[in-house]
C-alpha cells in the first residue's frame, strides 16, 4: 500500500510540473527578469520598462508581421544562453529575436548599440522634410522622440532629397509621403482589419512609396485606425488638420455603444475649451493602440452629448502633452480653517491683529506715527496710543 501510494504522489508531483510552464531567465542592462518561451527582447525589455526598453519605430503589437524594418530596436546579446554563452556576433533586432534562457542583453549600457541607433535615425532623417513647426503629428511623434534622443545637430547628406505630392486617401486622411519611413505598420493594419487592402508600398529602393492603385480612395469603416498606428506624420486627420496643437488640447477618455460589432467604442476626447478637436483611439504607455474604432467614432461623432466620459486621460509626465494636464496632480485644498487654526478668513484685515502681536488695548490704526517695538512690550500700558 505504501509503495503504491508513493507512485501516486510522484506520478501528480509529475503531472503538475508539466503543467507548469518554464520561465526563461533573461538579464538586460543588468535587470534580471523571468519570461516565457517565445518571449522576444523587446517584449522581454518592455516588462522591465523605462530607459530600458528599446525604441520601436515598426514593430506594433497588435500587428501580425510587423518589425525588423525600422532597426532602432537593435540590441547586443552579450551572452546567447546559459548552454551557449558566446556572444552574437552581430547586433540584433529585439523585435525579432526570442530570449533564452541564461541571455543578457545590452541596449543602453552599450556603446555600439547606441552608436548604430544614432546612424539609424540618421538614415531615417536623410529624406525627412525639417517641417515639425507645421506637423499635425508635432508633440506625439515618435520619430521626434527618437531624433531629440539618437540625432545629431547637422546632417552629412548633401544630394537633393526624396519628395513627394500630398495625396488625399479619401475624404478623411491625407498621405504626406515625404514623412514616410516606411515602417509598413498601416498596410499591415489595412490587411488586419480589411476585408481587400486597396493600398500598399509600390516601386522599389529610394522609390518605394505608399499608395494606392489609380488614386483609389480608401473607405474601408476602419480604415481610419491607419492614422493612430503611424509613428510619423505622414498619414493625417483632415478633420483635424492645422486646426490645434496637441499641448493646447485637453485629452479624456469616454465611450460610446457603437452599433458597428467590431467596434469597441473607446476613445480618446481631445478637447480645448467645449470644443471636441479630434477623436482618437486609446493608446497605452508604448503608443499602441489597445483597442480598434471604426470611422464613424472617429470623424463624425465629435459632440459630448455622443459620448460618456469617463475622466481625464493618463498622459506620460515627460510628454509636451502633459503641460496642460493635471492627472495625479495633488491640488491644494481650500482649507484655510485648518492653515489659521480654526478662524474664519477676512477679505480685509490687520496682520498685527491677526497674529495677536500687538496688545489688545493698542489700536495701531488710530497711532499718528509709524508702530514702535516698544509699542508691542508688555509693559508698556503706561505709553499713549496715540
Amino acid at each position: 500500500m505504501r509503495t503504491r501510494w508513493r507512485w501516486s504522489l510522484l506520478s501528480t508531483k509529475k503531472i503538475i510540473m508539466a503543467d507548469e510552464k518554464k520561465l526563461f531567465k533573461v538579464t538586460i542592462d543588468n535587470i534580471t527578469i523571468e519570461v516565457e518561451p517565445g518571449t522576444s527582447i523587446l517584449q522581454a525589455a518592455r516588462k522591465i520598462g523605462g530607459d530600458v526598453a528599446p525604441p520601436a519605430m515598426c514593430y506594433y503589437t497588435k500587428l501580425k508581421g510587423s518589425g525588423g524594418k525600422c532597426r532602432t530596436c537593435l540590441v547586443e546579446v552579450a551572452s546567447g544562453s546559459t548552454a551557449d554563452p558566446r556572444p552574437m556576433p552581430k547586433l540584433v533586432a529585439s523585435c525579432r529575436t526570442n530570449v533564452m534562457d541564461g541571455m543578457v542583453v545590452k541596449n543602453i549600457t552599450s556603446e555600439k548599440v547606441i552608436d548604430a541607433r544614432n546612424g539609424v535615425v540618421e538614415m531615417l532623417l536623410i529624406n525627412h522634410p525639417l517641417d515639425c513647426p507645421i506637423c499635425d503629428q508635432a508633440g506625439e511623434c515618435h520619430l521626434q522622440d527618437l531624433s531629440y534622443e539618437h540625432g545629431k545637430e547637422g546632417t552629412r547628406y548633401e544630394f537633393e532629397r526624396r519628395t513627394f505630392k500630398k495625396h488625399d486617401l479619401g475624404p478623411y486622411i491625407q498621405l504626406h509621403m515625404t514623412r514616410c519611413i516606411l515602417c509598413y505598420r498601416c498596410v499591415f493594419t489595412a490587411d488586419q482589419l480589411t476585408e481587400k487592402r486597396v493600398h500598399g508600398v509600390l516601386d522599389r529602393g529610394d522609390h518605394s512609396e505608399i499608395a494606392t492603385y489609380i488614386e483609389k480612395s480608401l473607405e474601408n469603416d476602419f480604415i481610419g485606425n491607419i492614422i493612430d498606428v503611424c509613428p510619423v506624420g505622414a498619414l493625417t486627420d483632415k478633420t483635424f488638420r492645422f486646426k490645434n496643437r496637441v499641448w493646447f488640447l485637453n485629452p479624456v477618455d469616454a465611450h460610446r455603444d457603437c452599433s458597428h460589432p467590431k467596434c469597441s467604442g473607446k476613445v480618446t476626447l481631445w478637447y480645448r475649451g467645449e470644443e471636441v478637436f479630434r477623436v482618437t483611439a486609446r493608446k497605452d504607455q508604448w503608443g499602441e493602440v489597445e483597442d480598434w474604432i471604426c470611422n464613424e467614432c472617429r470623424f463624425e461623432k465629435k459632440a459630448t452629448a455622443d459620448w460618456t466620459i469617463e475622466g481625464p486621460t493618463k498622459v506620460n509626465r515627460h510628454s509636451v502633452i502633459s503641460q496642460g494636464h493635471y492627472v495625479g496632480v495633488v491640488r491644494p485644498q481650500e482649507a484655510l480653517y485648518d492653515v489659521m487654526g480654526g478662524r474664519a478668513p477676512r477679505l480685509l484685515m490687520d496682520i498685527h491683529d491677526v497674529s495677536e502681536v500687538n496688545r489688545p488695548e493698542i489700536d495701531l490704526s488710530k497711532l499718528e506715527r509709524p508702530a514702535h517695538s516698544t509699542d508691542f512690550e508688555s509693559n508698556g500700558a503706561d505709553r499713549p496710543t496715540k
